[in-house]
């Protein structure tokens, strides 16, 4: 199980994520939405072990250890990060991306195989931006999986590509609850869909408010002023990274 408690990234003025805690199961689609792509894609890096939070707790099957939720988890689609080069054909990055698998899984994987047995020859010569939405999701995410390895799916707002939700979300819904290899998938998006009942959570949802002071009562003559209840004041803040880190693998 992912889980996330108050996790937060600090930026050079206001925070790059807000605190905010999630868990995501195997055998589970959770759908987290945020406003900002900045943020979005921070929540993705961070839940995937791409980038280190400033302030939470962040654990994966019970162990904080970043190095464990890196290689159980992919990293799919992040803008700026990771998202395939518009110039790159489909069969170049299948033959680029089957070159990142570890050793021990990789075998003899060849593009052309590999494309003929996941049923992505008809798209073989097509450039990347040429892919409809839904054929560019179904291939970045079987790229991901040729590493057995990976337990858990965090894509970087799926939505972006289609403001029709039927292009991506049967996909991940797939995925997440397949039997034969059931998967924690987190789309972080940019709303929830209109047919969305599942598992769902917010950028910043524990974010704490203080309470706003109760109106004064009528007046009267003078009394000593009550002592408002002050908060212990906030550390202060680690330096922001630069950028939201280019390196996804």
């Amino acid at each position: 199980m992912l889980s996330a408690q108050q996790l937060q990234i600090d930026g050079r003025r206001d925070d790059l994520l807000p605190p905010t805690s999630l868990e995501a199961q195997r055998g589970e689609l959770l759908l987290v939405t945020g406003d900002g792509q900045d943020q979005r894609t921070a929540l993705a890096l961070a839940l995937s072990g791409r980038m280190k939070p400033g302030k939470g707790l962040l654990s994966w099957d019970n162990s904080v250890k970043t190095k464990k939720l890196r290689a159980a988890s992919a990293l799919i689609d992040a803008p700026g990060v990771n998202e395939p080069e518009q110039h790159l054909s489909v069969r170049d990055l299948v033959t680029e991306d089957l070159s990142l698998i570890p050793r021990r899984y990789r075998g003899a994987l060849l593009s052309k195989p590999w494309l003929k047995v996941n049923r992505f020859e008809d798209i073989a010569g097509l450039w990347i931006e040429q892919l409809p939405a839904d054929r560019r999701l179904e291939l970045l995410t079987a790229l991901a999986l040729a590493d057995p390895a990976l337990d858990l799916l965090v894509l970087d707002s799926p939505d972006r590509h289609s403001a029709n939700p039927a292009d991506w979300l049967p996909r991940l819904e797939q995925l997440a609850y397949d039997a034969g290899r059931p998967l924690a998938v987190v789309a972080v998006v940019s709303a929830l869909p209109d047919s969305w009942h599942g598992p769902a959570a917010a950028i910043g949802n524990s974010v704490s408010h203080t309470a706003a002071p109760a109106a004064a009562a009528e007046p009267a003559a003078p009394a000593e002023p009550l002592q408002n209840a002050q908060e212990d004041p906030e550390e202060a803040p680690e330096e922001a990274p630069e950028t939201l880190q280019r390196t996804a693998k």
